[in-house]
């Protein structure tokens, strides 16, 4: 293959992407800020990058998936950033979900180096990450879409170019809001399923594959009622999300009382140092509310 691939951000879900690209037969460089999570990666068949700057000296797309925009602005423009090894004509692709227009400004700055960007943030949970069916939101330009394909195909499998610099980011934003106001939906259907006696698996299954049928309700759903709380997506990465999209509608002046409702149902999480569990503990802000245990 033509591309060498450098992937810097080996989180929940940059393991996996970094994985699915060694298996499409890519060259694939590494780095994570914590070293040891390298290993897995490592292990599969890619090669440990010391710094993001010799991750990009390596390679002519340069994928980032970190946590939020101080994260991104780091590791690309800081001393030893993807920037300052990153060859004139490189893409970088970055992953994370971050804001609009901080995105839109650090194309502009690679642009200025004679390096392309594209804002392509991920939806899928660590279960997409690690079975290459994200689905992947593009924003930048066509041509440099285009080149990116083949390298997006090996992590994503809904894969759609929304728009210039900044576009990518946005409808993840939506993405977003669609996430947190369905979990509550699927929350407060347990709570009122428990509390109407129902056998949850078999109401689950009832349901669904009907018109209330969702991905977070089969899925993060089924979680649920197990009391299995481990992150797919994290309720503190959740709400770093939340707050983009709540300045983002500031901004435009839209009302958003849904979404504001679940930024502060998890901040009482966050405030239980639930943080660190999976976003679909949001049930557990309404089990308080009520006094009910759902499962």
């Amino acid at each position: 293959m033509s591309e060498s691939i450098g992937f810097v951000g080996l989180g929940i879900m940059g393991r996996g992407m970094a994985c699915n690209l060694v298996r499409a037969g890519f060259s694939v460089r590494v780095w994570n800020r914590t070293a040891r999570r390298m290993a897995p990666v490592v292990a599969a068949g890619a090669t440990a990058g010391s710094s993001p700057s010799d991750v990009a000296a390596h390679s002519s797309i340069t994928c980032v998936c970190v946590s939020d925009t101080a994260d991104v602005e780091a590791v690309i423009f800081g001393p030893e950033g993807v920037a300052a090894g990153a060859r004139e004509g490189a893409l970088v692709i970055d992953n994370s979900t971050i804001s609009p227009e901080a995105t839109r400004s650090m194309a502009e700055r690679l642009a200025a180096r004679g390096v392309f960007m594209l804002d392509a943030p991920i939806s899928g949970g660590s279960e997409g990450a690690a079975n290459g069916t994200l689905s992947i939101m593009v924003g930048g330009e066509e041509v440099q879409y285009t080149r990116a394909l083949p390298v997006l195909r090996a992590m994503g499998q809904t894969i759609t170019h929304v728009g210039g610099h900044g576009a990518g980011q946005t409808v993840k934003l939506v993405n977003q809001i669609l996430v947190v106001g369905t979990m509550l939906a699927v929350s407060e259907a347990l709570l009122f399923a428990e509390a109407g006696g129902l056998d949850l698996e078999k109401t689950l299954a009832a349901v669904k594959g009907g018109a209330a049928g969702s991905w977070m309700l089969a899925n993060r759903g089924i979680q649920a009622i197990a009391r299995d709380w481990r992150p797919g997506f994290t309720i503190d990465l959740q709400q770093k999300d939340l707050r983009l999209v709540l300045e983002a509608a500031d901004h435009y002046g839209v009302p958003l009382p849904t979404t504001h409702l679940c930024f502060q149902l998890y901040r009482t999480l966050q405030a239980r140092n639930l943080g660190h569990e999976g976003n679909h503990a949001l049930l557990k802000a309404l089990e308080h509310l009520a006094d009910i245990k759902v499962g």
